[in-house]
């Protein structure tokens, strides 16, 4: 599995080191794969590079994009590549949406800052929210952080639920997953948990089977425990 930074050149690649850039977090497996019932707080933009995909078990198609927020289950029939895009990339009704075969094809083929666009585009968010959304990971607390935009934390978690439509805490643990599952191309789980701001290794489990319906080392090769 891998993760692709935004910029890369089309989807359809292979590669193992795992790595995340922008707005945009790109999984690819070579196989049939399936997760159990999760949520995640972004779009998902699931496209089969054969065979389908399944969302509850339903609605069989080479593509599917899924709503952020939406409890599902998900599996694909062959390879395949899942895109996460943050949920403000997309101003479109939060609906799951079916691909047919021809969109598919077209959307491997594109770059991950084009997946926007052709998806309906970004929504124009405050630039006060949209600073805290880019450091989100990092910051130790919520207050901390909307004092840096001349906001207070009541504000701007009523800003990011207005703009957004998922409350800031919710957004902030999606952010320090994704930095997590990038760290564990280096280092042990117990490591990227704590790069990541998280409190420990079960900590970063319970949130990647919530927000992703995996372990974190289902999602990439991690290095052995260190003694």
């Amino acid at each position: 599995m891998i993760v692709q930074p935004a910029g890369a050149p089309g989807l359809e690649r292979t590669g193992r080191r795992p790595r995340a850039a922008g707005p945009v977090t790109v999984f690819a497996e070579d196989g049939p794969a399936a997760v159990t019932r999760h949520a995640h707080p972004a779009w998902k933009l699931v496209l089969c590079a054969s065979g389908h995909v399944e969302i509850d078990g339903r609605g069989r198609a080479p593509g599917v994009l899924v709503p952020p927020q939406l409890p599902h289950t998900a599996a694909t029939t062959g390879p395949y590549t899942a895109v996460f895009l943050d949920p403000w990339q997309i101003s479109r009704p939060y609906a799951p949406l079916p691909l047919d075969e021809r969109t598919t094809r077209r959307l491997l083929a594109a770059d991950p800052p084009d997946l926007a666009a052709a998806l309906g585009g970004p929504a124009v968010l405050d630039p006060r929210l949209a600073h805290a959304l880019d450091h989100l990971a990092h910051a130790a607390r919520l207050e901390d952080l909307a004092a840096e935009v001349g906001l207070s934390a009541h504000r701007l978690r009523a800003l990011a639920r207005s703009a957004v439509g998922i409350p800031l805490a919710r957004l902030r643990q999606w952010a320090r997953l994704r930095v997590a599952v990038t760290a564990l191309a280096d280092v042990p789980p117990a490591d990227a948990a704590h790069l990541a701001g998280l409190a420990d290794q079960p900590h970063l489990t319970r949130l990647s089977r919530d927000l992703l319906g995996r372990t974190p080392r289902s999602l990439v090769r991690v290095p052995p425990a260190r003694r």
